[in-house]
């Protein structure tokens, strides 16, 4: 669980980014979720862009990819969620306490 600090913090690093994921009206396939898990231990923090065909919230897929991938919510802003994972071999982003 991370604090409300260390969340403004991947907040303020959330806001470069760009989403590297879309979900569309496919919803969350075992093939996205493995790509995600992937691009977590790669990246440490992603943001997703949830299209408008999909009937799904960005808040609920943020929520129920946070949960398959051990994953923490970070933020979800619009159609738009960012979630974070410590790496457990590139580790790149250092959390302040």
């Amino acid at each position: 669980m991370i604090s409300g600090k260390q969340r403004s913090y991947l907040k303020a690093l959330a806001n470069k980014i760009e989403p590297i994921f879309q979900v569309g009206k496919n919803g969350l396939t075992e093939s996205l979720i493995k790509q995600l898990d992937e691009a977590l231990e790669a990246r440490e923090i992603i943001k997703i862009n949830v299209l408008n065909n999909s009937l799904l919230e960005a808040k609920e897929v943020a929520l129920e990819v946070s949960e398959k991938l051990a994953a923490e919510y970070v933020q979800s802003i619009g159609n738009k969620f960012v979630i974070y994972r410590e790496s457990k071999e590139n580790k790149k982003i250092e959390l302040p306490n």
